[in-house]
């Protein structure tokens, strides 16, 4: 785990989202936007727009990522709570999801200012994960900001077939040993299917549980905006 890893890392990324890139990006993006206010699927949209402009498929899995219909994102924003709000109570961690981008953060690498408030990356685990040296310094900011919060209870979901998953779970909790708030970990095969269907407080950036849960806090978002000045976020509207 001490090996230097630059989590998201991807050398084409200075080429698709540079300043050259990026009026086609956001002319793309625009038309994304006004396809799903009119019905058409994130897939259709994405994939007819992206043909449209010669787009990479990592530039159309970010406006696939960073935008979102209109309704969608007033729903998302209507069940997003404030800092007060998590005060005393359970939370319910999609811990890849969490845990990866703020890797891609602490690595420095590309992520996404998305149109619902949320962070994104182009990370997809294909069932493999590993720890990496920027791991301990995604959980310590979690530690620390979920402590500010005063939290009572933190449950950490991390899906079963994805490599490593015990691995990561064992080291939550030893470096959570002695949080000022209770700590779980399950490891389950229906993650995303488990962290819809809760009542509580949910930590995710994922479109679909945020559109299906009942209320959702952006912690991803506070802990990046918290350890960088200004964190180079790629916007594409």
């Amino acid at each position: 785990m001490s090996k230097i890893v630059k989590r998201g890392y991807v050398p084409t990324d200075a080429r698709d989202f540079g300043e050259k890139q990026l009026p086609n990006l956001k002319a793309s993006a625009e038309e994304v936007y006004y396809l799903l206010n009119r019905g058409y699927s994130v897939k259709n949209a994405s994939t007819f727009v992206g043909n449209h402009h010669l787009l990479s498929e990592r530039q159309r899995l970010a406006i696939a990522r960073a935008v979102s219909p209109e309704k969608q994102i007033q729903i998302r924003k209507e069940k997003q709570l404030s800092d007060s709000d998590l005060k005393g109570r359970i939370i319910h961690i999609d811990g890849f999801n969490t845990i990866i981008t703020l890797e891609i953060a602490f690595s420095e690498s590309l992520l996404l200012d998305c149109m619902d408030g949320t962070v994104r990356d182009l990370a997809g685990l294909r069932g493999t994960y590993r720890l990496v040296d920027k791991t301990d310094t995604a959980l310590n900011a979690i530690y620390e900001t979920l402590s500010e919060l005063q939290i009572e209870k933190a449950v950490f979901y991390l899906d079963a077939p994805v490599s490593n998953s015990g691995r990561l779970a064992q080291r939550i909790h030893e470096l959570f040993e002695h949080a000022p708030f209770v700590v779980e970990t399950k490891i389950e095969n229906a993650v995303d299917f488990l962290l819809k269907q809760q009542q509580d407080c949910i930590i995710s950036a994922d479109a679909i549980i945020l559109d299906e849960c009942q209320c959702w806090y952006n912690l991803t978002r506070r802990i990046i905006d918290s350890h960088f000045e200004q964190y180079p976020y790629v916007k594409l509207l």
